[in-house]
């Protein structure tokens, strides 16, 4: 499948409210949330008022139209190492996983943060997930763990 990477528009900034539901993890026969999720003050950090000095966000365009986004921020999240790391947020939707899609947008944005002079990125990962390898095969590392998660680090 053909697609492209490029920066996100601030009209299309709305987009990351849908890529942030996507992006939450379900295993195996759990039903999905009710979007009111998205309110918690957990989750909505990662994209109130986005566009903020720090906000950076590629988006994979794909039969015309947003199929996937990694996105970064300064904040106090779940992967947070410290406040010189931005923390990254990954998501495709379903239709467009398995394609590579989702390694081209993280390859862009690692690429991107290095050009733009950042030092590292940290992201956070439940261990069942099965984003966890791609991101060890794109270099990140564990930086700490806990009884689920891993946070990992990219240096830049």
């Amino acid at each position: 499948m053909k697609y492209s990477i490029r920066e996100i528009k601030k009209e299309e900034y709305p987009l990351l409210e849908d890529f942030l539901y996507e992006a939450i993890f379900l295993r195996e026969g759990v039903e999905p949330p009710s979007r009111e999720i998205l309110k918690l003050p957990e989750l909505k950090m990662y994209i109130e008022d986005f566009g903020k000095g720090g906000d950076e966000c590629l988006l994979a365009i794909a039969e015309g139209r947003a199929a996937g986004a990694v996105w970064t921020r300064f904040i106090k999240d779940y992967g947070y190492i410290d406040d010189s790391i931005p923390s990254l947020s990954i998501s495709l939707y379903k239709e467009y996983r398995g394609m590579g899609i989702g390694t081209a947008l993280m390859k862009e944005m690692l690429l991107f943060l290095k050009e733009k002079g950042y030092q590292g990125v940290s992201l956070s990962v439940q261990k069942d997930n099965y984003a966890y390898k791609m991101y060890e095969k794109l270099g990140f590392r564990i930086f700490r763990e806990d009884k689920e998660d891993y946070i990992m680090l990219q240096d830049l």
